[in-house]
């Protein structure tokens, strides 16, 4: 705390006082752990969870929370990512933003998409499977299969979170497991 004193003073003098204010008095929204509990990932994936690691890491103006929970068989291992905006940060692209930009092209629900958003779609289609629309989860949800299964992605209000699980369960009901477990993050998003 000192050091950031000491930082912030010393900006001060240099007249950017303003954005070390608002990083220092900035607060944590969210653990990623703490959005689903190791029991409820044992009883999803129906194996004991050994660990779960937390870890946050800055991407520009996002702040994405990570928790990875760890099963006795590794493979059933589960990936939890938030990703938000810093508190009181200002001006910038938000994480609704970036949301629209990789999604919105493939929402079904639009009535008139423009030509970028139909092109995008189409270089989608053209590398692999388009993400899949998810309704009833979040103010928005998509499915991306991927070789390990895919990976369910959920905003809610201007903040986001993707579950990824492992096992050898088919897409299916990897992604019946991953909605189980988003319903249980949202409830404390």
């Amino acid at each position: 705390m000192r050091k950031l004193l000491v930082v912030c003073l010393s900006l001060a003098l240099s007249g950017v006082l303003g954005g070390c204010r608002e990083r220092a008095s900035s607060t944590v929204k969210h653990d990623g752990c703490s959005l689903i509990s190791k029991d409820e990932i044992e009883s999803v994936q129906e194996v004991p969870v050994n660990e779960t690691k937390s870890s946050e890491r800055s991407e520009g103006v996002f702040r994405v929370a990570q928790c990875f929970y760890t099963a006795a068989e590794f493979s059933k291992s589960v990936n939890l990512a938030l990703v938000e905006k810093y508190p009181n940060q200002r001006g910038e692209r938000s994480p609704k933003d970036f949301w629209k930009e990789k999604f919105d092209a493939y929402n079904t629900n639009e009535k008139e998409r423009d030509g970028k958003s139909e092109t995008k779609a189409r270089d989608q289609n053209e590398k692999g499977s388009p993400p899949k629309k998810i309704s009833g989860l979040g103010d928005d949800a998509y499915w991306i299969s991927n070789r390990f299964g895919g990976v369910l992605y959920i905003l809610k209000s201007d903040a986001f979170i993707s579950i990824g699980l492992g096992g050898t369960d088919d897409e299916a009901t990897k992604l019946e497991k991953s909605k189980v477990l988003a319903r249980k993050a949202l409830e404390r998003l």
